[in-house]
């Protein structure tokens, strides 16, 4: 079977104030032209279709005409999961008629063990879950260590998923999380997130040695993948300055009897994402300015290495350069030292070990076990905004 493997659409997302929703519009015109070209079986989304779990009407009404055209006119079938940016309850609407059209979406633990049969494949789909989700489904007490960590979920789940696996047939998974393996060790993953990405410890790649291809959402550049058959597809746009440099696309992938292959297809931005660094006197130059293109053909980053007394600052580049997504100021080499090291303190911390710490340290106590258990389930219920 012949897949287009993409993610992290985050539809209705924001870079700085500026709306980013006429490029996903354009990405997602090329991926339905890829999709056809490539004359791909299927479509693997893995997780966050939006940006927030609550998303915006104009967000809704981008991303339900994009489905509608990908899956009833296009005829491509849909296997898609829910992210931890996605509101899992509301994603999960209408699930039954979009089945009818093949459009799977599994938004909870209790869809993901039993697989859909595709052809000659089984494709199964796990939704972005946290432990303590996955304690709620199984029974197990707060009061013992069972599946305290998501690789221990992750065991129990995978092996839950292989006892339905048919052996006549490859196999397929479809997911949302961060995860490790030699290949990604020493790449850099904060564009989407920290070292816990999504709130979780990453995932060991090993876990996934079952499947034949795992299609993961939840970092944004193709180079995160952890190894060739478990791979990031990477998000259709660049929606940050770290991935400014980072080329988009979606992948094609070939599952059979005889292994899995797969060709990356890069997609072309409607307005690429340049990276400025220069005082004002170059910047407002017309030597420096002029080598690239301006006035609503690119989107513009901005980090000065001065702080000149100019009063309409914005308002001067602007003239020069058109879409100015953000401004910064370079920070000097002992504030950038202490902010790096301050980040990286706090990226080695999960929320509930901020809070902790900080109970701690007003209350001059330590956390009941019962106390931490409410701010694990406070937690998560803010994270999905469902309540």
């Amino acid at each position: 079977m012949k897949f287009l493997h993409t993610a992290d659409w985050h539809i209705g997302k924001e870079l700085g104030d500026y709306s980013l929703l006429e490029q996903q519009q354009t990405a997602f015109e090329q991926i339905l032209a890829i999709a056809q070209a490539h004359q791909v079986d299927a479509v693997l989304l893995a997780g966050d279709l939006y940006d927030r779990s609550i998303p915006p009407v104009d967000a809704v009404n981008a991303l339900e005409p994009m489905l509608k055209r990908m899956n009833i006119e296009a005829g491509l079938p849909i296997f898609a999961v829910s992210g931890n940016h996605d509101g899992p309850t509301r994603l999960g609407a209408g699930k039954e008629w979009r089945e009818n059209n093949q459009f799977y979406l599994r938004t909870t633990l209790a869809e993901a063990f039993e697989p859909i049969i595709f052809g000659d494949t089984q494709i199964f789909m796990l939704p972005f879950i946290d432990p303590l989700e996955a304690r709620v489904y199984y029974g197990i007490s707060n009061e013992t260590n069972e599946l305290r960590t998501i690789n221990e979920v992750m065991a129990r789940v995978i092996t839950e998923m292989q006892a339905n696996f048919d052996p006549t047939k490859q196999h397929v998974l479809v997911s949302h999380y961060y995860v490790a393996g030699k290949q990604n060790e020493t790449y850099d993953l904060t564009s989407e997130t920290n070292s816990k990405a999504g709130g979780l410890k990453s995932i060991d790649v090993n876990q996934f040695n079952a499947f034949d291809y795992v299609a993961l959402g939840h970092l944004h550049l193709k180079q995160a993948s952890p190894s060739e058959t478990v791979q990031y597809s990477g998000s259709p746009i660049k929606f940050n300055t770290k991935e400014a440099q980072s080329e988009k696309g979606v992948f094609i992938v070939d599952v059979n009897a005889d292994g899995v292959s797969s060709e990356w297809v890069p997609l072309q931005p409607e307005k690429d994402l340049i990276l400025l660094e220069a005082d004002f006197k170059t910047l407002t130059d017309p030597a420096f300015y002029q080598q690239y293109s301006r006035q609503g053909d690119n989107l513009f980053s901005i980090k000065m290495t001065d702080r000149p007394a100019v009063t309409d600052l914005r308002n001067q580049l602007n003239d020069i350069y058109g879409e100015i997504v953000e401004i910064q100021f370079k920070q000097s080499q002992a504030q950038s030292i202490s902010h790096t090291k301050k980040m990286t303190e706090r990226a080695e911390q999960s929320n509930q070990d901020l809070i902790r710490e900080f109970y701690e340290t007003v209350t001059d106590a330590t956390l009941t076990k019962h106390q931490a258990e409410i701010i694990d389930q406070t937690l998560t219920r803010l994270e999905r905004k469902e309540d």
